[in-house]
């Protein structure tokens, strides 16, 4: 029998692995969107769900929540928590939560409550459940995508190598580089682009402090880093993705590891955005400048469009870190429809200044209501113009 664990800390994984006792198999995940996907994806093979998070975190209620959404809410689900007021410990039981878990754990507690819920499943009534693999690109769609970005990739060939050659001139380190994201149904996939960022800008972290463009407005209370990402990064930020996948400023706290982008821009106020997007980021190279704002550096996508990973107009594929934070029926619409290079945010908000998420989240779901063939050929005719209005993103 398999029980999934959501959970980055490595020592509270080992104890939970030691009080279970071998009696089951267990599968260890860092991030909800993940945790998603191996549920859709196996059918729901698991006999309980673990999750280490406050109730407020996106892998406590909110999780869920999701999961309930999912049609899995059936599976025991238990919370192990640092702490929890009695009002706290109700609101936990009430919303569905089998049983919560107070750190230092108790090894027999903890696998004597799992086998007993495991052993005496409760019946879960089904709420209003979505299925975000519903979405089958349509046949027409599909070969318009392969024919035309095989031709793109034909015509401009020779541009790929003279913008590779200028990247390497500028900088050293790599001409692409990917990041994991998520699409269609929540399914996870490697995206590529070109590097625009320049590796030697580390030292120019301190200038992200005022630039997310999604940020929201707070108490200006900060948050301690050790209550927003465990015991090491969960996500590197793009800039450390693209100079080779690991944190080059991190923030130590009790020896805990952040990464500075997203600490800082979550204690500037975005602790509930689903977006982060930097404004006239100071680590982009000149190249990388160019090839942003007239979105070359998205040419490799070309090849996550023959793989089937997205097609050539749908919404942008997200961060899992983005990804995660968009799972209510309302936003969740986003995910039932195609993932793209281009889209209708971009056509209707490029060079149009700032876009709050609001505004972001109802184009996606417009889209999804509304697209055909046609609309996606009238978008692809938008987008050309669009490429050659500025946006310093």
């Amino acid at each position: 029998m398999k029980i999934a664990l959501v959970s980055e800390n490595e020592e509270l994984i080992h104890h939970v692995n030691l009080s279970l006792d071998k009696a089951y198999e267990m599968e260890v995940f860092s991030n909800g969107v993940i945790l998603y996907n191996a549920l859709l994806n196996s059918n729901g093979d698991f006999q309980a769900i673990l999750s280490e998070a406050s109730l407020s975190d996106l892998h406590g209620l909110s999780l869920k929540e999701t999961i309930d959404q999912l049609g899995y809410g059936s599976i025991p689900f238990f919370l192990i928590l640092e702490k929890a007021s009695q009002s706290e410990v109700n609101t936990a039981l009430k919303s569905g939560i089998t049983d919560l878990f107070f750190k230092p754990l108790n090894k027999t507690q903890l696998k004597t409550r799992v086998d007993f819920q495991i052993s005496h499943p409760k019946k879960f009534k089904q709420k209003g459940k979505f299925n975000p693999k519903t979405y089958k690109s349509p046949w027409a769609k599909r070969l318009f995508d392969v024919l035309v970005s095989s031709a793109i990739f034909l015509v401009l060939s020779p541009l790929f190598l003279v913008v590779a050659i200028l990247i390497k001139l500028e900088s050293k380190g790599p001409v692409f580089y990917y990041s994991l994201r998520v699409g269609t149904g929540y399914n996870i996939f490697k995206f590529y682009k070109f590097r625009s960022m320049n590796p030697d800008a580390d030292s120019k972290l301190h200038a992200l402090k005022h630039l997310n463009q999604y940020k929201q407005m707070d108490n200006g209370v900060g948050e301690n880093p050790a209550n927003l990402y465990g015991n090491k990064v969960k996500e590197l930020c793009e800039y450390c993705e693209q100079v080779g996948g690991v944190c080059l400023q991190p923030l130590y706290d009790d020896e805990k590891m952040v990464c500075e982008k997203k600490f800082v821009a979550k204690n500037k106020g975005n602790e509930d955005a689903a977006f982060i997007k930097i404004k006239n980021d100071p680590r982009v190279t000149k190249i990388g400048k160019f090839i942003r704002n007239t979105s070359i550096d998205e040419l490799p996508q070309l090849w996550n469009v023959l793989k089937g990973d997205m097609s050539l107009v749908g919404n942008r594929p997200l961060p899992l870190y983005e990804a995660e934070k968009i799972t209510t029926d309302k936003y969740a619409l986003r995910f039932l429809g195609p993932a793209g290079i281009t889209g209708l945010w971009q056509v209707e908000k490029r060079g149009k200044g700032e876009m709050s998420e609001e505004e972001r989240l109802s184009l996606d779901n417009d889209y999804v209501k509304n697209f055909t063939f046609w609309f996606d050929i009238k978008i692809l005719l938008r987008t050309i113009p669009a490429l050659f209005q500025t946006e310093s993103v």
